[in-house]
């Protein structure tokens, strides 16, 4: 394995019994990656992340951080690493600034000097004094990336980090992350949502029943995507017979007065042509791309597997 990587996994299993809960992963993040690692509730995706930062034995595999395994290292692996698992956990009674205190006592001084920095940074100075427990579980979370961030990581791990928040949390933690990532952290994002996956990852890895189905550029996969048309006319019925009569345009439908249909841009402009010369008004064409979530549904069938929850959920007792 690659040292300067900030993640390099490869072979990871979890068994629990009869259970597969991670079946043999590879996991490469690279270095100033925002990397994208999601699938459905309980695919095996917080099984990794733990197995990554040694909470876990795998069963199988390594997994290294920077060229250390967490196993072998202990605490020196995760030098440069932070973040969380399953949502941050403070002490509700405590103020959000006291929990800092309390956490960077754990840690070398230059930690507690950066508490007001990071504070700001997740935009909850005007709160710190008061107590967690009165927090929103958006502040809550950002609270635990400002934890994150007193030792200045060089890689951020974070899980399900927009889980549960409303509309306008989810914003402000996806603008969270771009600022982080702007300033050169590396992150490795688990997540189930994939509008917010495409939003701001340029890397991603797929996974399915605890086995990765596509690791790889989010660019590349979303080339594969197939393209598509929709027609508006004054005339469907019309239309259709010269769309069906057209060289290089396929999959033709009338659906709710609307056509729709596939073909590679020159067909495109040369049924624009003939449309033109049928005398056919043309009200709109719009090309359409299948989006992450269309994509991710297709390669895994749109499953959400009782059988991956079952797995998450016996990692309680490891």
């Amino acid at each position: 394995m690659t040292g300067s990587r900030p993640v390099a996994a490869r072979g990871l299993v979890k068994r629990y019994g009869d259970l597969v809960a991670v079946d043999h992963v590879d996991l490469t993040v690279e270095k100033g990656d925002v990397f994208g690692y999601l699938g459905p509730n309980g695919a095996g995706k917080t099984t990794s992340l733990r197995m990554l930062l040694g909470l876990i034995r795998p069963t199988e595999g390594s997994a290294q951080l920077f060229g250390r395994d967490p196993l072998e290292d202990g605490a020196k692996a995760l030098d440069g690493v932070a973040g969380f698992v399953e949502g941050p956990r403070f002490y509700p009674y405590l103020s959000g600034m006291r929990n800092l205190k309390l956490l960077s006592d754990y840690d070398e001084p230059v930690s507690r000097s950066r508490i007001e920095e990071v504070l700001e940074l997740v935009e909850l100075r005007d709160r710190a004094k008061d107590k967690v427990g009165g927090y929103s579980h958006g502040m809550r979370q950002r609270l635990g990336i400002a934890a994150a961030l007193l030792r200045q990581p060089r890689l951020l791990l974070l899980d399900e980090p927009t889980t549960g928040l409303d509309p306008a949390g989810m914003r402000d933690m996806r603008d969270l992350v771009r600022r982080l990532a702007a300033e050169g952290i590396t992150i490795m994002l688990s997540s189930h949502l994939l509008y917010e996956v495409e939003e701001l990852c340029n890397r991603v890895a797929i996974v399915r029943k605890g086995r990765v189905i596509y690791e790889g550029q989010l660019r590349d996969l979303l080339d594969t995507a197939a393209s598509g048309y929709r027609l508006r006319v004054l005339e469907p019925e019309r239309a259709r017979v010269v769309l069906l009569a057209q060289n290089g345009i396929d999959d033709v439908r009338l659906d709710d007065q609307e056509l729709r249909f596939t073909g590679e841009e020159q067909a495109v402009a040369a049924l624009s042509v003939a449309l033109g010369k049928a005398g056919i008004g043309v009200t709109a064409l719009v090309p359409e791309t299948q989006s992450l979530e269309e994509l991710f549904l297709g390669m895994t069938g749109g499953e959400s597997s009782d059988h991956d929850r079952a797995a998450e959920s016996s990692e309680v007792a490891v």
